[in-house]
């Protein structure tokens, strides 16, 4: 199973480092802390406590009077809640005025010879309930037995006076209450009945849900009717449909008929007019239209139907010209006339009858759907009438009860024990405050550690430096304690020693001989020969690394050439002691020849120093001549090791880094910050150099904790001391 680790776990090797890093402040700060503790223990004074116990009552007196009556006033109740009024009355107690009270009293003063402060008091104060009970426990402190004692009493006393008198102002409070609270609720009392009488015969109110009753069986009868009614318009109205279309007239014409059958005027001078008419007929057979005889006759018939007419008009009110089959009707058709007459009258008469039933069904409709308000009205004036009676009740007992209680002198606490001087002062917090200092001294050293961590933007570990730059890791030289080098009389700098020559066994020199097996593991395919060894920063050791890497090549007997080109601070002329009169800069200027300027230091090592150091060292080394010494020497030696500058610092190092094959980085945990480390790795990206590797410097084994070097260092120091075993074995035998 493979685990993921992300950047948010947790490193306790890291707060480890942390802590060890900045110990020297850190401890510092603990010290201090811890002596002050010890100090202030050691001016602790004794102390000397008196307590004193209060017994509370749950109820005061106006609550009690307004709920029970004054015959429960006193009475003991249990105060075991989660929310207990004792812790109510114990900030009551502890509060300013009966503090200072007591203090004017007792004429308190503190250490000074002044007055002592209401806040001094309440911190030598403790007030708290017993759980389970309801009592509370005062308790004072002081170096004086006798006035614990005193003003623990005294606080005791202050706050029973002040407890009765807050009792007494409670019930004349409550009593001033209800003779204002009197008068106002008999008015609303008055106006609310007077309310609901309004109500009452506005609506017509008698009894609601008898009413209510009434009108459901009202509305079921109605509806009853309204159907029997319907039933009976049907069958009018069928048969008066039937008749209608029998007669072929509209009622209206059917009655005019009727009465134009019935009339004798109408029907003699209609007996008259068909006379003439028919002998009218007879003598246009005989005579000519013109004829005086046809003329009388004619004029006497117009006469006739004229007088007929107006006879008819007078008969059915209506001037309407009539037909003479309307006058001459039989007496079969006047009985269907008198038939459908008679249908459409039962028709009309129903319809009437249906439409009374309907709207008296809909005024008991309409009433009952007014019930349900008409209800919640009427209850909520006759709640309210309650409401106002039931609070006006309580008003006229409680002032009869209230009365008799305001006389009485009742408190709801009474004191269970007073104070008594004590005779043995109270144990010393002096074990306390160290403990206290001490840790408060441990969490300041994390504080301290940790903030000068913040402010220190230095990479300190191996691990955070392969986070940022993520090219190969070829060597790691631990820090040699024993070697931190030595100073120059010329250079306020130390002159980096020499371990790989001077001091072959020790693991800083197997650290630079892993370093050169992996540069000639790099790429078979290719040889690395001229590398340029640079840092991001000044010391970060650049310069001892080129000169232990240059000696652990030579051990190996290749032919190595050292060229300082680090002209603004160059060192390997003082690591080798050389004079630096000719060097690299002499050659490239053509003052000196290659051969004169190189000095062999030893065997298989040859150094070419700096030279004189020029104004501007980039015209130097960006010119063709460098090119061509680089290329020549290459050529005469196995390995070429250029110390150049630090590479955020100047630009030489990107143009002598073209020259070679390859570019090693010199990095350094406690020296390089973050940003510098930023800086470096996108210089290096942008300009695409070859980057061979890193190389940390300067590592501590202690704050490498997970590292290689542990191991190294525990397998290192049992090889040195099993060859001090064999040596020392070969001395015993050469003695023998």
């Amino acid at each position: 199973m493979e685990f993921n680790q992300y950047p948010e776990d947790i490193r306790f090797d890291k707060y480890w480092l942390i802590l060890r890093h900045h110990w020297v402040p850190a401890t510092s700060v603990f010290i201090l802390i811890t002596l002050l503790a010890t100090a202030t223990a050691a001016l602790q004074k004794p102390l000397y406590e008196a307590q004193g116990k209060l017994l509370f009552k749950k109820r005061n007196t106006a609550s009690t009077l307004l709920a029970e009556g004054p015959d429960k006033v006193g009475e003991l109740d249990s105060l075991n809640q989660q929310n207990s009024p004792v812790d109510t009355e114990a900030e009551i107690l502890r509060s300013a005025p009966i503090p200072k009270e007591t203090i004017e009293i007792l004429n308190l003063k503190d250490t000074k010879g002044e007055p002592l402060t209401s806040d001094d008091l309440i911190k030598n104060l403790t007030v708290k309930g017993i759980k389970g009970t309801d009592i509370l426990l005062i308790s004072y402190r002081s170096a004086d037995p006798k006035e614990a004692a005193e003003v623990v009493n005294q606080l005791v006393n202050l706050y029973i006076k002040n407890n009765l008198l807050t009792s007494r102002r409670e019930t004349i409070a409550t009593r001033d209450f209800i003779n204002e609270s009197l008068p106002r609720t008999e008015s609303q009392l008055r106006y609310a009945e007077s309310e609901l009488r309004d109500f009452e015969e506005k609506n017509k109110v008698v009894n609601l849900t008898d009413e209510a009753t009434a009108t459901v069986t009202s509305i079921s009868e109605l509806n009853k009717q309204i159907v029997t009614a319907k039933a009976g318009l049907d069958n009018a109205t069928a048969q008066t449909v039937a008749l209608g279309n029998e007669v072929g007239r509209s009622t209206k014409a059917a009655l005019a008929v009727n009465s134009l059958s019935q009339s004798p005027a109408i029907q003699g001078i209609l007996t008259h007019l068909q006379q003439v008419t028919a002998q009218l007929a007879i003598e246009r057979v005989r005579f000519q239209d013109s004829n005086p005889l046809i003329v009388r006759l004619e004029e006497r018939e117009v006469a006739l139907k004229s007088l007929l007419q107006e006879l008819a008009t007078q008969v059915i009110g209506t001037a309407q010209p009539v037909s003479r089959k309307d006058l001459q009707a039989g007496q079969s058709e006047q009985k269907l006339i008198e038939s459908f007459v008679q249908a459409e009258v039962t028709q009309m008469g129903l319809t009437s009858q249906v439409n009374s039933l309907i709207q008296a069904q809909t005024a008991y409709q309409e009433r009952a759907s007014l019930l349900p308000r008409l209800q919640q009205q009427q209850k909520e004036l006759e709640r309210q009438v309650a409401t106002i009676q039931s609070k006006y009740d309580v008003l006229v007992k409680r002032g009869q009860e209230v009365l008799i209680a305001e006389n009485q002198n009742i408190g709801n606490a009474r004191i269970v024990a007073s104070a008594s001087a004590p005779n043995q002062p109270i144990e010393s917090k002096k074990k306390l405050i160290l403990v206290g200092g001490a840790v408060i001294g441990g969490l300041l050293y994390i504080l301290t550690a940790f903030v000068l961590d913040s402010r220190d933007p230095s990479i300190k570990t191996v691990r955070e430096i392969r986070e940022i730059l993520k090219y190969p890791r070829l060597g790691t030289i631990p820090l040699d304690k024993r070697n931190q080098g030595t100073k120059n009389k010329d250079s306020v700098s130390a002159i980096p020693e020499l371990p790989v020559r001077n001091a072959s066994q020790a693991l800083v020199s197997e650290a630079y001989r892993m370093l050169q097996s992996n540069l000639k593991l790099l790429n078979p395919d290719a040889t690395v020969k001229t590398i340029v060894v640079t840092s991001s920063i000044s010391k970060e050791g650049k310069s001892t690394v080129s000169a232990n890497l240059a000696i652990a090549l030579a051990q190996m007997q290749h032919k190595v050439l050292l060229i300082d080109a680090d002209l603004h601070h160059p060192v390997q002329h003082h690591i080798w002691q050389l004079t630096n009169d000719k060097g690299l800069t002499n050659v490239i200027l053509c003052d000196t020849e290659l051969s004169e300027a190189v000095r062999e230091v030893q065997e298989y090592l040859t150094v070419l120093p700096s030279g004189v150091i020029p104004s501007n060292p980039l015209t130097l080394l960006d010119s063709n001549h460098m090119a061509t010494i680089i290329h020549k020497v290459s050529q005469n030696y196995d390995f070429v090791i250029v110390d150049t500058p630090p590479l955020i610092l100047v630009s030489d190092v990107l143009t002598i880094s073209k020259l070679a094959d390859g570019l090693l980085l010199v990095v350094r945990p406690g020296v390089i910050d973050s940003e510098s480390i930023e800086i470096t790795n996108e210089l290096l990206a942008q300009s695409q150099l070859k980057v061979l590797g890193l190389v940390v410097n300067g590592v501590i084994a202690e704050d490498e904790p997970k590292g290689y070097l542990q191991h190294a260092r525990r397998y290192h120091e049992e090889s040195v001391f099993s060859k001090s075993n064999n040596s020392q074995v070969d001395k015993l035998q050469h003695r023998v």
